[in-house]
């Protein structure tokens, strides 16, 4: 039997977090397929395993950096526990999915918080562990706007119970916690109704178990056997006695971890890593908790994760821009055959015929694009998504055809590759060369999903093809440009991609290049302002148009923090 640590170390963190998204590797796939409250979008297995995937990911880092420091001289080749459990937790944090796995972040964090016990002795005992894992379960409850009974908060406090009555080393208390995991998980069809009706366990509960077994492998060498769990038969008081384990889950299963309202519920996921203080973050779990539900925010010390669900999906994150500075936005249309909050009354839904995911610079643009039913990705400016986000979008549309538009042509070799793993995941994918968000927004305007997807890709391409755009921004640096060279501060009016002209003034800039791009006709002026654009140049291009262009309609959208200060699209 291989040799196992006595005491919780940074080498139990970095096999446990192995160990733990191998595990739900295995399990992804099943758990996704049994999702169905609140949203059956059959994602918990892929939040699950994508949060430990960013986890596993932090910790390597550390490893690597510590072996680098090694080699040259410069330190040890181990990291301390504590800098181990923080980039566990960190990287959870920030890599955190959905309701289950903000709250695996959550989990992690508060465990990390007692293990690495700033000012005091590391808890690396099996004392330590149990003080954890109570830690743990206590703070994700406080995560959750309104926690239910019946969910992965259960399982976690199942866990944290039994450890707490345990005697033993590290691997005894691991041992008795899983048991207690696994309990919990078998009473949760009893606790909430809609796993009740639905003959099934939890389905974050579920996940919490892999990753609970997982550390009893990391700490006794032994990986553990799960206890059986109730079935659909098992409720029925005239149905023989079948019970089912929880590591083979049955055909439908729950993510979420609050109790919504039995009719329809709200049509958008919003996910954001925010920077803000706690006071910021406390009146901003206020907000959201008036907008929607599934409301999660976990994290401190500055940076948190936001989860909630609503309809208004533009509001939820001018609430984030309120407290602090949100990014890596995600905002997700649950579309109309998702179910949500319908007490588990209808199998999983299967893959939508078609859908939309669009990159776009701008928390507003983002609210935009969702209301109009896409999946979105928010690039930062300076920082392109990587092309796995984009395969992660097409993923979380669910469905069975999907546009792509990159709306920036740096990113058309990212979105094809994107498209291309897509495809070999058996999702059709046409990438529309859409190279600004107003080219994206008049493909938007255009699509049709009940049409032959051929049709529709054809008509988004042909708007957004006769979409000229341009772009008023401001000069960094001096350079050479098509209208000669500017300086730094130069505003900049760009249009179809190339500087056309250099000015002092962003409203007359604008108004210039308006101009321009109007000489050559158009009948729909699309402006999208940027935070920073000056207050009353939407207002003078809008005046502009009506005096000179009577057949001309303007219409106007707050892009958030995009790149440029204002976006021009004539069609």
């Amino acid at each position: 039997m291989p040799q196992v640590p006595q005491t919780f170390d940074a080498l139990a963190v970095r096999t446990w977090c192995g160990l733990a998204l191998g595990a739900l590797g295995r399990a992804r796939e099943e758990i996704d397929a049994i999702n169905v409250y609140p949203v059956a979008d059959g994602d918990t297995g892929t939040n699950l395993y994508l949060t430990v995937e960013s986890a596993v990911t932090a910790v390597e880092a550390v490893f690597a950096g510590h072996e680098a420091g090694s080699a040259g001289g410069g330190g040890h080749g181990v990291p301390s526990l504590a800098d181990a459990v923080r980039a566990m937790a960190h990287g959870a944090l920030i890599g955190a999915r959905g309701n289950s796995g903000t709250i695996l972040a959550q989990l992690l964090r508060g465990m990390a918080q007692v293990l690495t016990a700033e000012g005091e002795r590391p808890h690396t005992d099996a004392g330590g562990l149990r003080l954890a894992l109570r830690h743990a379960a206590d703070s994700a409850r406080r995560a959750v706007a309104h926690p239910a009974e019946g969910t992965v908060l259960s399982v976690a406090a199942g866990a944290a119970d039994a450890a707490g009555a345990a005697d033993g080393d590290c691997g005894m208390v691991a041992r008795a916690a899983y048991r207690g995991a696994c309990a919990a998980l078998a009473a949760t069809p009893g606790q909430l109704a809609v796993l009740e009706r639905a003959g099934v366990v939890d389905a974050g509960g579920r996940g919490l178990v892999a990753v609970l077994a997982a550390l009893v492998e990391t700490l006794t060498g032994e990986s553990p056997t799960a206890p059986p769990a109730p079935s659909r038969a098992m409720h029925s008081p005239d149905a023989p006695d079948t019970p089912r384990s929880p590591e083979v889950p049955g055909p439908l299963d729950s993510e979420v971890c609050e109790d919504g309202p039995e009719g329809g519920g709200p049509a958008f996921e919003v996910i954001y890593l925010l920077e803000a203080e706690d006071t910021a973050v406390d009146r901003l779990r206020s907000r959201l908790d008036a907008l929607g539900d599934s409301l999660v925010v976990v994290g401190g010390d500055g940076l948190w994760n936001v989860h909630v669900h609503v309809d208004d999906a533009g509001a939820a994150v001018e609430a984030g821009v309120e407290a602090g500075r949100p990014y890596r936005i995600r905002i997700t249309h649950f579309g109309l055959d998702d179910v949500h909050a319908r007490g588990g009354e209808r199998p999983p839904r299967e893959r939508v015929e078609r859908a939309v995911v669009a990159v776009v610079e701008g928390e507003g643009l983002a609210g935009l694009y969702a209301e109009a039913g896409a999946t979105t990705v928010l690039a930062r400016p300076g920082e392109p998504p990587a092309s796995g986000e984009l395969v992660e979008a097409v993923r979380r549309a669910h469905a069975r055809e999907v546009v792509l538009l990159p709306n920036d042509a740096d990113l058309r070799h990212t979105a094809a590759a994107a498209a291309e793993q897509a495809r070999t995941e058996g999702i059709r994918v046409a990438l529309i060369p859409t190279r600004s968000a107003v080219q994206g927004i008049a493909a938007l305007a255009v699509h049709q999903p009940e049409r032959r997807f051929d049709e529709d890709v054809v008509s988004m391409t042909s708007a957004a093809g006769a979409t000229r755009y341009a772009e008023i921004t401001v000069a960094e640096h001096q350079s050479w440009t098509m209208a000669g060279i500017c300086q730094a501060g130069d505003v900049l009016g760009l249009v179809d991609g190339d500087v056309a002209v250099i000015g002092a003034d962003v409203t007359a800039t604008a108004e210039t290049v308006l101009n321009r791009m109007l000489s050559a006709g158009g009948e729909l002026v699309t402006l999208v302002l940027g935070d920073e654009a000056p207050e009353g140049v939407a207002e003078r291009l809008e005046a502009r148009v009506r005096e000179a262009y009577l057949a001309v309609d303007t219409v106007v959208y707050r892009g958030g923090r995009q790149g440029a200060l204002l976006l021009i699209g004539v069609e």
